[in-house]
């Protein structure tokens, strides 16, 4: 299929970071791409080759290897690829292939360099030597607690051979840790059940320690990535145990390494774009908690984990859409899919459930209801199915409140504006917040402009917006301690997403209500704020560190909790810290109360 100029312009507005650009540029900028076609196993470039630009994937699959012949990722459409040589000398720090056919549009170095120079979303996503879904995990400096997936599977030295391989079967596990009072004594691998147990017909009955590894080798979890790999290599084995001040803390596998260099969030888009039933969406989004441990373990900032987490929510919505229309047939009418709460934001965690609504064409009629309803149930059935739980207060398209035609979302706004009831009030936060992920994006970008304007003029919606933004509170004690939960299963800890992360996000959307600011990233938003002079650089800057935080703590705390086994959560005892990090966090608190307070009082933070 040829590319025409339309078809590319429309690409690029559903992509990060060409979706910053205005109209006119992004037109430009359209025209200025080369577009080429890639038979599966072509040569796109090689290592040390001079690029010709930077390229995007368009469609199909391609497969990026280190010097040396590694692989290193296998990206999908809307992947870019080439930028690190171009951000350095301009030659090939990696070799590509297509994996499949494949096309991709190219950006020459002059209208790349030309972006980065001009534009500051462009400037910023480059600009981090190598992106990260191109380089992925880097396992040789990655920390060892970053490998474990969860507690260790262990059994007593006394227990038969039979019931070992039982358990290990029943958990789905190729080891198990071999405990003798609680210390480990050795492990046994379905390698030891096969050549031992079987090959020399020992009684299954017999103890599980007659064919065991005895004192296996062991690693602490301070230790690299790269000595896991030395090891299992010089000594031939294909499991680790983990073991921390003779406590066992988990094994390390060659599987687990496997998987580490397969999951990262370009795979995670490759593979939705071929799942074919929300089931097997279900299989890949099942390993976002593990994405989640190796991004925070790589050391990579919150705003790049939630913004990786967060496209792969908008690839299954894209993808469960193309299904739901695959099954349902054309839309009668165009109409716009859109995320709003976290999603919108690109603020996802390890902890997500779903928030979106449609805009339907005014066109639409009556007879055409039924398809939307129907469309909408099989797109919020399919991200229930893939962990995106359906919303406790009902904000999904599938409440034919939030299926309406673009006139209706009109009045909507225009309601909630006149009239700021609290209620009101509670919608509009919510839908300030709004994304499109799929569909006829022109239906929500006049949308968006009125209502910013309309929004920002009415002094009394502003003041309504403002005393909202006030309701969450970061948890202070009147004695420079933190006020935790009293009662109840989280007794006794922060909640830092109501308590930490949503006041920021309520500053965020005032600050971008009076300054009409478009963005919808909460740090995006701060950055906006501070660059139009709407929040000073000082208050800017206290919040946004305040902010980065918080963020990355609240982050770190889910990794480890997948990192236990457990499923992860927003809640954090603040003795899990030590007195340094404790005292900081509380500090970024303070910083919130004092911009709350000032947003409060009319003051704002110019000056």
């Amino acid at each position: 299929m040829e590319l025409t100029i339309a078809d590319i312009t429309h690409f690029l507005a559903h992509v990060h970071p060409y979706d910053s650009l205005d109209a006119t540029e992004l037109a430009i900028v359209a025209e200025e791409f080369d577009c080429f076609t890639y038979q599966r196993a072509d040569e796109i470039y090689k290592f040390g080759q001079v690029l010709p630009g930077l390229f995007l994937i368009y469609n199909g699959a391609v497969e990026i290897r280190d010097s040396r012949g590694g692989q290193v990722s296998l990206l999908g459409p809307r992947n870019s690829f080439g930028e690190r040589g171009l951000t350095r000398d301009g030659l090939a720090a990696t070799t590509a292939l297509a994996s499949e056919e494949c096309q991709l549009l190219v950006l020459p170095v002059s209208a790349f360099r030309r972006l980065i120079d001009t534009n500051d979303a462009f400037a910023k996503f480059f600009d981090r030597g190598a992106s990260e879904d191109t380089r992925g995990p880097n396992l040789a400096t990655l920390a060892v607690a970053n490998l474990l997936s969860g507690p260790p599977i262990t059994c007593p030295v006394d227990m038969s051979i039979l019931e070992a391989a039982r358990l290990m079967r029943s958990r789905n596990i190729s080891s198990l840790a071999v405990l003798d009072n609680d210390k480990l004594a050795g492990i046994v691998t379905t390698s030891d059940l096969s050549n031992r147990a079987l090959a020399e017909a020992i009684d299954t009955a017999l103890p599980v320690s007659q064919i065991m590894t005895h004192n296996p080798v062991t690693l602490r979890s301070d230790s690299l990535g790269t000595d896991v790999l030395h090891i299992m290599h010089e000594r031939h084995i294909g499991h680790l145990p983990i073991v921390d001040s003779g406590a066992l803390k988990g094994m390390v596998t060659q599987t687990d390494l496997t998987r580490l260099q397969a999951v990262t969030s370009a795979q995670f888009v490759s593979d939705i774009a071929r799942a074919r039933t929300a089931a097997g969406l279900a299989r890949v989004t099942a390993q976002i908690p593990q994405l989640l441990v190796q991004l925070v373990g790589a050391g990579n900032r919150h705003e790049v984990v939630t913004r990786l987490i967060t496209d792969i929510a908008d690839a299954v919505t894209r993808r469960l859409l193309s299904l739901a229309e695959a099954k349902l047939g054309p839309a009668p009418v165009p109409y716009l899919w859109l995320a709003c709460g976290s999603q919108g934001r690109r603020e996802q965690t390890g902890v997500s459930d779903q928030d979106n609504c449609m805009i339907l064409d005014d066109r639409v009629s009556a007879d055409d209801l039924p398809y939307f309803e129907e469309l909408a149930k099989f797109v919020c059935d399919g991200l229930d199915a893939c962990g995106y739980v359906y919303c406790p207060g009902d904000m999904m398209a599938t409440n034919a409140r939030w299926r309406q035609p673009l006139s209706v979302w009109r009045d909507y706004f225009a309601g909630w504006i006149a009239r700021p009831d609290n209620k009101a009030q509670m919608l509009a936060s919510v839908m300030f917040d709004l994304r499109p992920i799929g569909g006829h994006e022109e239906l929500f970008t006049q949308l968006q402009g009125e209502t910013l304007d309309k929004a920002s003029k009415n002094s009394i919606f502003v003041s309504h917006m403002v005393s909202n933004s006030l309701k969450h509170t970061p948890p202070l004690s009147l004695l420079r301690g933190f006020a935790t939960i009293k009662s109840g299963e989280h007794k006794n800890q922060l909640d830092l997403k109501h308590n930490g992360v949503v006041p920021v996000v309520d500053l965020g959307r005032v600050y971008a209500l009076q300054g009409k600011l478009t963005a919808v990233n909460t740090r995006a938003r701060l950055e906006e704020a501070r660059d139009m002079s709407v929040l000073s650089k000082s208050g800017a800057s206290d919040l946004l560190d305040a902010y980065d935080l918080i963020a990355q703590t609240r982050l770190e705390h889910q990794a480890k909790q997948v990192r236990q086994g457990g499923k992860p959560n927003n809640f954090m005892a603040p003795t899990d810290l030590s007195d340094f990090e404790r005292s900081h966090l509380r500090d970024a608190f303070v910083v919130i109360r004092t911009l709350q307070s000032a947003v409060g009082h009319g003051r704002g933070m110019l000056g």
